[in-house]
């Protein structure tokens, strides 16, 4: 018995995928029967407007031993060796003397916790916010009235900021864990397509129940989870670890801390920064959210096959480098049949994410549209924290902009352009709501000028792109932490002994993906260091 990978098999859009065995064999030059087994193991859409939109699959085909593989394929087939789909592994160790403590619920945490536990150390996890439950009563209580609880929002509670977020799934680490990580998913209630779409995606109804249910996982594990439980202070001596403050009151004991903070908690990084845990600034980027009709970016997309039913909303992504302005601008966290949300964390500040059902059937599709930001940008002297403030300027004037009630500063993207206030903004799905404003004022210059060249740019490639139809809603900051954790190749942070920085607030991820492989990492560096 041999198994292989069969990748570029193509469907039509009206041919089902019970034909996929038949494909298969005629790509193989072999009986259809010679086929024991037959695996989706990826999907993914052509959709370039120079032909029809298909389907394209990499299946995972089991042969007997017997059948010989033919030596040349046709244009477009490929056959590889299937990847090594592992289960994350580690030495096993007795219980420390104190516990191991993870701080914050995001995909780091709970991916680090699930490793810790899997391995026979359940560890406690402190989460500053709310469980899901608490924590969507209080978004939605600030996206319908703008009232803000500083510790329970799109940025804080359990799950993380991806909880409200299209749940993509992509990561272009290679890493083996990933099929694990969204296996696991998967065991949680996620829908099972994620194994197999080569963009896959959760959407926040249902990521709002997959964590749920790995919280329950968790504890059926011996996890100790503890909700509004912030840590206000790191205890360290002589380069060692030994304790945390909750609360700013009550003291835990602890040599172990995986520290999975997520980027916005700037008190966070300001009490490390204080105890003496190296930091340093680095790049990451920043601007505008646009959104356009959803039904508009099908037909750029698609062309004239938009309303055929079996295509899925589109995505786009788009880029140009600046070579004069020495600037990059992509687009980022694209969301089709999305909504653009507030997602301040912090008072008198205005912040945009875009997020998604999983179904994406909304009106509207949205996307970031940012340009590099350069640690020379912000940075001067050796305060690795400038970006914090750097970022916080603009929210700032973003909230002012926008009436100083959470609501967002907005502009039609024509408008934008042509340097013209817009007097009324049409229907946006932004939550709270928008203002209209002249977005020019509320980032820096650089940027302004790097978007509008960009903006430009972007409609050569997909016509229809600068449109009267759409809205740029402002602003678009939190991309990646614009500080970085530093840490020694065995995950402790350097200089900090039992200090295990990981994810997105470390500097050392961006998504759910990457965030949780880079928590099982941090779990299986202590495990593997408390073993010698």
């Amino acid at each position: 018995m041999s198994v292989i990978i069969l990748s570029g098999i193509i469907l039509d859009l009206n041919e089902k995928e019970e034909l996929l065995a038949d494909k298969a064999a005629v790509a193989l030059m072999m009986a259809k029967d010679d086929i024991q087994e037959l695996e989706i193991i990826r999907k993914t859409i052509d959709a370039r407007r120079s032909r029809p939109p298909h389907f394209v699959y990499a299946l995972k085909i089991t042969l007997p031993s017997r059948v010989k593989l033919p030596q040349i394929l046709h244009k477009g087939l490929h056959i590889n060796v299937l990847d090594v789909r592992k289960t994350p592994q580690t030495a096993r160790v007795s219980q420390p003397p104190s516990p191991v403590v993870v701080i914050g619920s995001g995909p780091a945490g709970l991916f680090a916790a699930y490793i810790l536990a899997l391995r026979g150390n359940p560890p406690f996890i402190l989460e500053r916010g709310q469980p899901i439950e608490k924590r969507v009563q209080d978004v939605e209580e600030f996206w319908k009235k703008g009232r803000l609880d500083p510790q329970s929002n799109v940025c804080f509670g359990e799950g993380g900021a991806g909880t409200f977020s299209d749940g993509k799934l992509t990561s272009r680490s290679g890493n083996p864990y990933s099929f694990w990580v969204k296996n696991i998913l998967v065991e949680a209630g996620a829908p099972s397509e994620i194994l197999v779409e080569a963009k896959p995606h959760i959407g926040t109804d249902n990521l709002r129940k997959v964590i749920v249910n790995l919280r329950k996982k968790l504890v059926d594990m011996g996890c100790m989870i503890k909700f509004n439980n912030q840590v206000s202070d790191f205890l360290i001596e002589q380069g060692n670890i030994y304790g945390i403050m909750v609360n700013g009151k009550e003291e835990i004991k602890t040599n172990n801390v995986i520290l999975a903070i997520g980027q916005s908690a700037d008190d966070t990084y300001t009490k490390l920064y204080e105890r003496g845990v190296k930091m340093e600034a680095k790049p990451f980027a920043m601007g505008l959210r646009i959104e356009h009709p959803q039904e508009l970016i099908n037909s750029i997309q698609y062309g004239r096959w938009h309303r055929h039913p079996q295509l899925p909303p589109a995505e786009y992504f788009v880029k140009a480098s600046l070579r004069d302005l020495n600037r990059s601008v992509y687009t980022f966290c694209m969301c089709p049949g999305g909504t653009i949300i507030g997602c301040s964390a912090l008072p008198c500040s205005s912040v945009t994410n875009g997020m998604s059902n999983y179904q994406r059937s909304g009106e509207f599709a949205n996307s970031a549209i940012v340009v590099n930001v350069r640690a020379d940008d912000f940075a001067s002297g050796e305060n690795p924290l400038a970006g914090l403030s750097y970022r916080q300027i603009w929210e700032e004037k973003a909230f002012i902009a926008g009436g100083s009630n959470y609501f967002a500063p907005a502009q039609k993207t024509t408008d934008f352009l042509s340097g013209k206030t817009s007097r009324i903004v049409r229907h946006t799905s932004f939550l709270p709501g928008v203002n209209p404003a002249a977005l020019d004022e509320i980032l820096p210059d650089f940027i302004i000028k790097a978007l509008k060249r960009a903006i430009r740019e972007f409609d050569k490639t997909m016509r229809g792109f600068i449109t009267e139809e759409s809205h740029l809603i402002g602003v678009e900051t939190r991309t990646s932490s614009p500080v970085r954790i530093c840490r020694n190749i065995d995950g402790q942070s350097s200089g900090v002994r039992g200090l295990y920085p990981c994810g997105e607030g470390a500097g050392y991820a961006g998504g759910i993906i990457s965030s949780a492989l880079d928590g099982i990492n941090a779990a299986q560096n202590l495990m593997n260091n408390l073993a010698k």
